[in-house]
């Protein structure tokens, strides 16, 4: 399935609208009322490990969503228990295409992500939006699962049906991602390979983005030199 967009749709705009509607896991960052944030404290600090097995019980008879869930929280001991037992669950996905691997990448596991690759995940599967792993990975700043996945041979520069790269993603600076949105930059900047004059179907850059979203513009010098050839 492929979504059509209108020349003047900024998907950009969108995630910061309708940012809520994007899964997100345990880990990540978002931006929340400060009651919100310490309600999640609250349920998080509930969550013993009798809740998560209660959980897992639940799911027992449903192993696609089992591991689906697993890859979100962090579950690895259950993720590669189901995996041993079938091995073709590792290509199961959600109603929005996203699988084990956008889970854990969106929920910043750096173990469950490598572990999901060993165990023959698509490093590059799309969800119906056009969204990869690393999409995911750099829209919440995860640098590490990011750093991962490219060491794994992650599209560098994947376009989302938007038209978005992953440094795209990266420089729609948020505060609710600041902690390590500098470093998600830099990582993707110092890629030989990357194509930093792409366009999203708004027509901007990622430099262009970072260039009204946030304090990181300056990260962009890295790749100047390039940008002025190709848009003088």
């Amino acid at each position: 399935m492929e979504m059509e967009f209108p020349e003047d749709f900024n998907q950009l705009e969108l995630l910061d609208t309708h940012g809520h509607l994007i899964p997100r896991g345990a880990s990540s960052q978002w931006t929340r009322s400060k009651d919100e944030e310490e309600e999640e404290e609250v349920d998080e600090g509930e969550h013993s490990e009798e809740w998560y097995l209660e959980k897992e019980d639940a799911l027992k008879d449903k192993p696609q969503e089992l591991l689906l869930w697993a890859a979100e929280k962090k579950r690895l001991s259950t993720i590669l228990r189901l995996l041993a037992s079938d091995p073709s669950l590792v290509h199961c996905c959600d109603e929005d295409g996203y699988t084990p691997l956008h889970r854990a990448a969106y929920s910043g596991h750096v173990d469950v992500v490598s572990a999901l690759i060993t165990s023959g995940s698509k490093v590059n599967a799309r969800t119906i939006d056009g969204w990869t792993p690393l999409h995911s990975a750099c829209r919440w700043s995860h640098v590490t699962v990011a750093s991962c996945l490219l060491q794994h041979g992650a599209e560098l520069n994947a376009q989302t049906n938007g038209g978005l790269t992953p440094l795209h993603l990266a420089a729609s600076y948020t505060s609710s991602c600041k902690i390590n949105s500098a470093n998600t930059l830099e990582l993707l900047l110092s890629k030989r390979q990357l194509k930093p004059e792409l366009l999203s179907s708004s027509g901007e850059t990622a430099g262009d983005v970072a260039r009204r979203s946030g304090p990181h513009y300056f990260l962009f010098e890295m790749v100047e030199d390039c940008l002025n050839v190709i848009r003088p």
